[in-house]
């Protein structure tokens, strides 16, 4: 933390501008060395200036340089932004130089851990951050904001100040019991406040389900029978050329992925290998990796042929599938119809396009994609947030049970203390070094 830092910003490409940040408290001093125009010592906060970077007489660049002195920073320690010409040699010989006058090169994410270790973000927040920077779609965008705002974290602070409250009574009542002006706890008083703290995480935790959908996306599958369509329907989903079609069974010997925008939801589709008994050693191992596809997918498009039986291998496949993770999609809807089915399917081809909208229509339906409200994103982002979650519920689980077998508060306290540190981990009010190493060796160099 007493070093100073630097890093390239933007990305390392050809572009218009770079931008080369520098953190610390000798950021002013450093760059005052290397830059000719206004004297940044002198100049106020949160200002531009124009000039030239020069070395040893020799104009390296002609830039902008951005000042913005603590507190009021990203870090919250004095910043400088260097805006200088995008070409790749500039950028990097700028950086060289910082380097050479006494920056350090900043390490992954190292602007916005000094962010969180100098109370600028917490730690929900600072992974917001980079959430920010990977969102895919608008929804996810909308969600990585909402926790940069700190609407997820005020959720946490709100019900861990009401363990606090807990904790505080069960301590005063240990260590004083003389007093007779404080409220007893008893289990009869205490059960009613972790029930109604313990349905507060739990509702917090149900909500973050859909952080995966909105973040990650959502895996639908298309499985069938050898040259059913799959992957003519695959193209037509991302109206590209995604997988070779040919009239030749078994062309599609392993997976395809592509994905598209759905409602506000990535949706990445999967062209799964023909599903069939198969002496091809290749295609057997497409098969075998199509089965355990289905398996790990959100949704399942089940793709049959209008001009042919539904097979016993089929009505088979079709069993495997849970009906609330299945879609049957009835492919060549142009050709003779000789599909003997008595479950629900949709009709289609995929020549004249007809039925690919319905089946969006049928995806968005079965996955109540309209059911998530783009205005309440107070949900948790990532597995280490849920997982503490579960934890927080479980240990007020335990402690709730306990109260019913009439264990000791003391005993019950504990319990009711792990869910308050399982709480302050995600929003880092509890963490160990080895986390922060971690969780912020996923971000790029210039965050």
């Amino acid at each position: 933390m007493e070093d100073t830092i630097c890093a390239i910003a933007t990305s390392r490409m050809v572009g218009a501008i770079s931008i080369i940040r520098v953190s610390g408290p000798k950021a002013i001093s450093i760059v005052s060395k290397i830059f000719q125009g206004h004297d940044l010592k002198k100049v106020k906060s949160h200002t531009i200036h124009y000039g030239h970077i020069k070395v040893n007489d020799e104009i390296v660049d002609e830039v902008l340089v951005s000042v913005m002195l603590a507190p009021h920073t990203y870090t919250k320690e004095d910043v400088i932004e260097i805006n200088s010409h995008g070409g790749i040699n500039t950028t990097n010989k700028i950086l060289e130089i910082l380097l050479d006058k006494g920056c350090r090169l900043a390490e992954a994410g190292e602007f916005t851990k000094r962010a969180f270790l100098n109370g600028r973000l917490d730690l929900a927040e600072a992974e917001s951050v980079n959430d920010l920077i990977n969102a895919k779609t608008d929804m996810a965008r909308k969600l990585a904001l909402s926790n940069l705002s700190g609407n997820f974290s005020k959720e946490i602070k709100k019900v861990r100040q009401k363990i606090t409250d807990i904790m505080a009574n069960i301590e005063v009542n240990i260590d004083y019991p003389e007093y007779n002006d404080i409220e007893v706890v008893t289990n009869e008083t205490l059960l009613p406040k972790l029930r109604e703290v313990k349905e507060e995480v739990s509702h917090l935790l149900n909500n973050s389900k859909n952080s995966k959908l909105i973040k990650d996306g959502i895996d639908v599958a298309i499985v069938g029978m050898p040259n059913v369509g799959k992957s003519s329907i695959l193209n037509r989903l991302l109206n590209e050329d995604k997988a070779i079609v040919t009239d030749i069974a078994g062309t599609t010997r392993d997976i395809v992925e592509g994905s598209i925008t759905l409602n506000g939801f990535l949706i990445n589709f999967i062209d799964t290998a023909g599903i069939r008994e198969t002496k091809d050693v290749v295609e057997k191992m497409g098969v075998i990796k199509s089965k355990q596809v289905i398996a790990d997918a959100d949704l399942v498009i089940m793709v049959l042929s209008n001009n042919a039986k539904v097979s016993s291998y089929e009505q088979d496949l079709i069993k495997i599938i849970p009906e609330n993770k299945r879609i049957i999609f009835v492919n060549k809807s142009d050709l003779d119809k000789k599909i003997n089915l008595d479950l629900d399917y949709i009709m289609g081809n995929t020549k004249e396009i007809n039925g690919l909208d319905t089946l969006k229509e049928k995806i968005i339906t079965l996955l109540n994609l309209n059911s998530i409200d783009s205005g309440d994103l107070t949900y948790a982002s990532n597995v280490r947030q849920i997982n503490l979650l579960k934890k927080a519920q479980n240990s007020l689980e335990e402690a709730i049970k306990n109260i019913s077998q009439n264990i000791p508060i003391d005993m019950i306290e504990i319990d009711v203390r792990k869910a308050w540190n399982n709480l302050g981990e995600i929003i880092g009010e509890v963490y160990e070094d080895e986390l922060l190493d971690t969780l912020f060796s996923n971000f790029c160099v210039g965050k």
